[in-house]
């Protein structure tokens, strides 16, 4: 497959290098500051260099794109990638608001294309078994606790002035406990400071609740991972950040203990097989676009905890034809209610107008019968499914076992 790079981001470089390395895909065109180009050359990968983003897109040699441009620029770039009919990867955010998420399903579901986010952070074969594990718990009795800590920033995008940043962790929760129902937000300033701690508590749909510390700045960088009942406990440790190298100790209700080692993993190499296994079987891939709906949703949803200072509860949906045409037509109803009532009106002055009332209504029914004769597209799996999580697991178990 030929594909073209639009942007320098580190993850959609990564994403870059990892489909070239394979060897099953060729880089043809590049458009984005010369950093990102001298991060390809030194790769060894050649790309003819196009300021012009158009010019990337009418060439009909290019089979997929990689939306990588600053924050600013990503939701443009997506649109008009989409519009081209491409398979498309989109780094993590797309944008600092769901809306341009929605937009991009809604385009997705009619050119029938593959949109997948480069989002790995819940692929990690140590979260399948950890997941495999918590499956007997009773959900209401669950607690997780997600610590993150990095020598840098730990929030998504903090160099872009004027633009909010994301929150890493949110498809790991996910994985685990499922939906997220409430969220509650404490930060030292009004705002999620890129330079300042961030504690995010709440609750999940099914029951059980968690809590995440973000904390940037610091001597080390960290990632760990509690997830408890009454009566096990399960740590998923990893000492230099995120997806190093981890260690998971479990306890389980008969106070039995064991634990688990992974080495290095690479995430990039597990992206590229769901992308070509999505392409291949025009199937949904995992992680598919509603996990990147979700984390924006779950990001705007903490940014106005934090602003407000009170919890911030999530009333999902699904950006589907669907949803468009139900809330289009509660629209259409109650303007033909004003509109009934203006000619009812007016037509005790011009009383030819009360019969044109009926008539639209009876086109307004005539439109609700419409989508019943429509044939209904598949829904895309639970990006909180195990799935994924057992198929990663069976690709890398764990390297050494101690009793």
């Amino acid at each position: 497959m030929r594909f073209a790079l639009l942007g320098d981001h580190p993850d959609g470089l990564a994403m870059a290098h990892a489909l070239v390395t394979s060897g099953r895909h060729e880089l043809l065109a590049y458009s984005g500051p010369s950093a990102g180009a001298a991060f390809l050359r030194r790769w060894e990968i050649t790309a003819r260099s196009i300021g012009d983003v158009e010019e990337i897109l009418a060439d009909p040699a290019i089979d997929a794109v990689i939306v990588a441009g600053k924050p600013a620029d990503r939701p443009a770039q997506l649109r008009r990638a989409l519009q081209s009919e491409r398979h498309v990867l989109c780094v993590h955010p797309a944008d600092d608001r769901p809306d341009i998420a929605y937009e991009a399903a809604m385009i997705q579901q009619d050119t029938r294309m593959v949109l997948m986010p480069v989002l790995a952070e819940a692929l990690h074969p140590a979260l399948g078994v950890l997941s495999d594990l918590m499956s007997v718990w009773q959900p209401s009795d669950m607690l997780i606790e997600l610590e993150q800590s990095s020598t840098e920033a730990v929030l998504l995008d903090t160099e872009s002035e004027g633009h909010h940043p994301g929150v890493p962790g949110w498809p790991v929760l996910r994985l685990l406990g499922g939906e997220i129902a409430e969220i509650v937000g404490l930060a030292a300033t009004e705002d999620m400071a890129p330079d300042g701690p961030l504690l995010l508590a709440g609750r999940f749909v099914a029951g059980g609740m968690f809590r995440m510390t973000l904390l940037p700045g610091q001597v080390d960088s960290h990632w760990r991972l509690i997830a408890r009942t009454k009566s096990a406990r399960i740590e998923l440790d990893c000492s230099e950040g995120w997806p190093s190298a981890k260690r998971l100790v479990s306890r389980d209700e008969t106070g039995q203990s064991k634990e688990l080692s992974w080495n290095q993993w690479d995430p990039w190499a597990a992206l590229v097989e769901t992308f070509e296994q999505a392409v291949a079987t025009k199937s949904f891939p995992q992680p598919n676009w509603r996990e990147e709906v979700r984390c924006l949703e779950l990001d705007d949803a903490a940014r106005r905890s934090v602003e407000r200072r009170r919890a911030s509860t999530l009333d999902y949906q699904e950006a589907t034809e669907e949803v468009g045409f139900k809330g289009t037509m509660t629209l259409v109803g109650c303007a033909l209610l004003w509109g009934s009532l203006v000619l009812l009106l007016a037509s005790v002055w011009v009383p030819i107008l009360a019969a044109a009332i009926l008539p639209v209504f009876g086109l307004f029914l005539l439109f609700q019968f419409l989508r019943w004769f429509l044939p209904a597209k598949p829904e895309p799996p639970r990006a909180n499914s195990n799935e994924t999580a057992k198929s990663d697991t069976a690709a890398a178990e764990p390297q050494n076992r101690v009793p």
